[in-house]
Formats: structure tokens, C-alpha cells, sequence
């Protein structure tokens, strides 16, 4: 596979991402080292072909959320991840790469033909950030194109979009329409009792 490029950052200027409520963890840009191949490696094992990565980092053991987004031919092979975090980094590294290449149900589980074909893309999220807005136009208003992903909740209905998203719907409008469509709603809808939290993220793909 390709080398890690290194990180494309969608955070702050402070070079940290808060993994967890409390103190930001040190976090090295050069993680797409060590998080690749482990999300590798449990793939692998998954599929009987061997393969380890190392875990022997301190910071892989702070809890941590992640997606893992499988991509091949420029094109979505399967993609599950976390909001908010519940486990330690590399146990979630590992846990959503398997989910992301075997459950996915908008995919059939990956083979090991696909295997050597994907390329696998990590997204290591910040804390959620609850939003306060009046109204949709305020929360319009509020929404940084290109750097923040974004949660939907109303009910029972949820969406998520990562930043990478912006690459492909520009427009504030059109992102929190496109997610809510994919929360199941109009993508007219609102109600005061709509929910919204943004994060960032640091992400690195082979």
C-alpha cells in the first residue's frame, strides 16, 4: 500500500484534539503510522491472513472515537465508527475497521480479494461540542465549511457527516439538508427540538 501521506488536520491551530473531557492528549502527527496498519492488521486477522500491528504507544490507551471509512477505486468500500468515546484508541481503531469491512450493510463483507484492494482512511474525532442556535438560519450561520463534522439528532433519528463531506456539498444549506435525508427526514425539516453537535478531526488514509 502507499506510504502514510501524514495527517490532514481539520482542528485547531494547537496542534492537540481532545480525545476525552479533560486534557488534551499529545497527539503525534505522524499517528497515521501506527493507527494504519492496526486497522490493517485486525482486517487481516479477521480474514485468516495473519498480521499484527504494534500497540505499544501510551496514547493509544486513552479513550478515543474514531471512523474507518474503506475506500476502493476512489470509490466507498464501508465505513462505521464512533461519536463518542467509550474505549481505549486502539480498541476502537480495530473494533470499526472489522465493522467497517464485514458490516457495513450497504456492503457485502469484504473478501480478501478486496482486501488487498482497498485503501483504509482513518478519521480520529474531538470531543462533541453541543450547539446553541435560535433557529435553523442561526445554526446555518454558525457552521464552519471544511472544517466541521456535524451530528444530527431529532428523536429516535440521527446522522452524522464527517468534515471530509464539505469536499463534495460546499454549502452549509445543502450539508444539513443531505444529513438530514440521511437521518431519515425531509430534508426540509426542522423543529425546535433539534440537536446539533460539531467535532473535528485529524484523519490520515494509505
Amino acid at each position: 500500500m502507499p506510504a502514510d501521506p501524514g495527517p490532514t488536520v481539520f482542528s485547531s491551530a494547537s496542534g492537540h484534539i481532545v480525545l476525552q473531557s479533560g486534557n488534551p492528549v499529545p497527539f503525534p502527527r505522524d499517528a497515521g503510522q501506527v493507527l494504519l496498519p492496526l486497522a490493517r492488521a485486525a482486517i487481516a486477522a479477521e480474514l485468516g491472513l495473519g498480521g499484527a500491528a504494534s500497540e505499544d504507544q501510551p496514547w493509544l490507551r486513552q479513550q478515543g472515537a474514531c471512523f474507518i471509512t474503506l475506500m476502493r477505486d476512489e470509490k466507498l468500500r464501508g465505513c462505521i465508527g464512533t461519536l463518542r468515546p467509550h474505549r481505549p484508541l486502539a480498541d476502537d481503531v480495530k473494533a470499526n475497521a472489522v465493522a467497517a469491512a464485514f458490516r457495513d450493510p450497504r456492503f457485502t463483507p469484504l473478501t480478501a480479494e478486496d482486501f488487498a484492494a482497498v485503501a483504509v482512511e482513518i478519521s480520529v474525532l474531538s470531543v462533541l461540542q453541543p450547539m446553541s442556535f435560535s433557529d435553523e438560519p442561526d445554526a446555518l450561520r454558525q457552521l464552519r465549511a471544511g472544517v466541521d463534522g456535524l451530528v444530527f439528532e431529532y428523536g429516535h433519528h440521527t446522522s452524522t457527516f464527517l468534515p471530509q463531506v464539505w469536499e463534495d456539498l460546499k454549502e452549509p444549506t445543502d450539508f444539513l439538508a443531505h444529513l438530514k435525508y440521511k437521518a431519515g427526514l425531509p430534508p426540509d425539516f426542522w423543529d425546535k427540538e433539534v440537536r446539533l453537535s460539531r467535532y473535528t478531526v485529524f484523519k490520515w488514509r494509505e
